[in-house]
């Protein structure tokens, strides 16, 4: 069975249910990380424990929810073996799969409507590394 991580922070609570649905339905097991509330937290506290999974190989791939996207995305990428990706359509999810490989689905909650978010979901479970040319570029991401 696929195996997916989830968090956000208090702007992202409202969508996580309804995502973490969407991955059930599609016989995806989710591990939640967090928040539990729309009670206001700080992201990273969230975000570092999805994108460990991520790095270790403990799950396919992780999306992180917050009211902007920036930070969970900024917080993701500081792990070496993450690339999170800040989408807002169903196509650059589709890109940020096929092209630059991302495991990780950022959402910027107050940017998006709940239906776009799982649709974006959606498209990233269901969306392969095109490889190529892209994997190269890929390979070049990693500096340190």
């Amino acid at each position: 069975m696929r195996k997916v991580a989830i968090g956000c922070d208090h702007a992202g609570f409202a969508y996580k249910s309804t995502i973490i649905r969407v991955l059930k339905k599609e016989n995806i097991e989710v591990i939640d990380k967090g928040t539990y509330s729309e009670e206001s937290v700080d992201y990273p506290d969230f975000v570092h424990p999805v994108a460990e999974l991520v790095e270790q190989g403990e799950v396919e791939f992780g999306v992180l929810i917050c009211g902007s996207g920036n930070g969970v995305s900024m917080a993701a990428n500081k792990h070496q073996a993450v690339r999170a990706a800040l989408c807002w359509k169903v196509e650059l999810a589709a890109l940020a799969r096929q092209h630059n490989n991302a495991n990780v689905l950022s959402i910027p909650a107050r940017f998006v409507s709940a239906k776009m978010a799982r649709q974006m979901v959606h498209t990233f479970a269901n969306t392969e590394f095109e490889g190529g040319r892209h994997g190269r570029r890929v390979d070049k991401i990693s500096h340190c």
